[in-house]
């Protein structure tokens, strides 16, 4: 299972809404990339579950650890957050009927606030080689230590 972040899609402008402002994923946002990436690579190495930037992983945990705290936060801070400041046409065409016209994309209007990179998901998808290179330094740091003292 892939836990994905706040995606930059176009969902927000197609889909029905009676927000009294505009839509907006909860931030930090990210590039829909980021996501394709991640689901790419859990295809090709199969784990039991990949979560993707470091909002998922605090959600996720947090909500472990303690579901009570999380829940009051987002019933506080939650419905402002899925809102820009800009009021919401409430006539808008949605796609709840009906398909909308056109090709929609991919990306949505958040361009300049997404990230579309995932220092959090490059650890996760590189595990193995970090704990190697950990494992290496820790080597090398005993033989260098291990020499010093032989060498005293």
């Amino acid at each position: 299972m892939v836990q994905l972040p706040a995606l930059n899609t176009p969902q927000f402008d197609w889909s029905r809404s009676r927000m009294p402002r505009k839509a907006q994923p909860v931030p930090p946002i990210f590039q829909p990339e980021v996501a394709a990436r991640a689901i790419v690579w859990a295809a090709d190495h199969a784990p039991r579950e990949l979560y993707v930037g470091w909002p998922t992983v605090k959600a996720i945990v947090g909500n472990k650890i303690a579901a009570g705290y999380a829940d009051r936060r987002l019933a506080t801070i939650g419905y402002d957050a899925q809102q820009t400041d800009v009021p919401e046409d409430p006539c808008r065409s949605s796609n709840l009927w009906r398909p909308l016209a056109g090709d929609h994309g991919a990306h949505g209007r958040f361009d300049d606030l997404a990230r579309a990179r995932s220092l959090q998901l490059w650890l996760a998808t590189r595990r193995r080689s970090i704990a190697a290179t950990i494992a290496l330094a820790a080597i090398v740091m005993a033989a260098l230590r291990l020499r010093s003292r032989v060498a005293a």
